[in-house]
Order: C-alpha cells, then structure tokens, then sequence
C-alpha cells in the first residue's frame, strides 16, 4: 500500500462499512422519531382521559376537526401507542444486528490492513484458456 492508493479490496469493504453506518444511522433516526410520536400520544391519550364523558371531543384529520366519540378516540390512541412500540422493538433488533455487522466489518477491514494485499480476499483462480501440455 505503499503507493498511495488504497487497494479494490479495502474500498469494497470501506464502502459497505459506510452503508452500514448510513444505515445505523437511519434507524437511529427512525427511533427517536418513533420515541417523540409515542411521547406525544401518551401526553394526548392522558389529557383525553380527564375529559368528561359528556363533553365534545375532536380529532384532526388534515386541517380540518371532526367530532369524534371520546371512547373512540381512547382506542385510536392506545393502538397508536402499540403500534410505535412494535415498530420500536423491530428496529431495536435491526440496530442490534446492524451494530454487530460493524463490529464484524471493522475487524475485517482492520485484519486485511494489518495483512497487507497478502491478506487480500482471492478473486477467483485465474482461468486456464489455452492449456498446453
């Protein structure tokens, strides 16, 4: 690697190490999304228990409010805040899993470095065209 130029073998495996963090990364995101909507259910979801039963309750649908059933409502909210937690436990075990493949890559990467191009994954024998014995 003395010429300065870094060979096809550890570009390849540099560049899955970025997709992997890229997507780390995403599901990163993902997740605090999901922890910020689940908050935000949770507070509404407890503000629309101490309504009385007797009194109007609305929902937004877009811009626009529709008169809705409180017990209605209740229900919506809770399965909202179910369906963030699934969400949530899958994307905790892509990031598990995501987080082992990085630490496999970067092993990887770092044992073909300290191997030099010797270390280097085999392309695949060289063929034989034109045998002659």
């Amino acid at each position: 690697m003395s010429s300065g130029q870094m060979p096809p073998w550890l570009q390849e495996q540099l560049m899955k190490l970025q997709q992997s963090q890229q997507s780390l990364q995403s599901i990163m995101t993902q997740k605090q999304h999901l922890e910020i909507e689940k908050a935000e259910t949770e507070k509404a979801l407890e503000e629309l228990k101490k309504v009385a039963d007797g009194d109007a309750v609305f929902k937004q649908a877009g811009t626009v409010l529709i008169k809705s059933k409180k017990q209605e409502l209740i229900d919506e909210l809770e399965e909202r805040i179910e369906m963030t937690k699934t969400r949530s436990t899958v994307l905790e075990k892509q990031e598990t899993r995501l987080k082992e493949t990085l630490k496999e890559q970067e092993t990887k990467i770092t044992e073909m470095m300290k191997g030099g191009s010797a270390n280097a994954p085999p392309k695949s024998p060289p063929a034989e065209d034109n045998p002659r014995k």
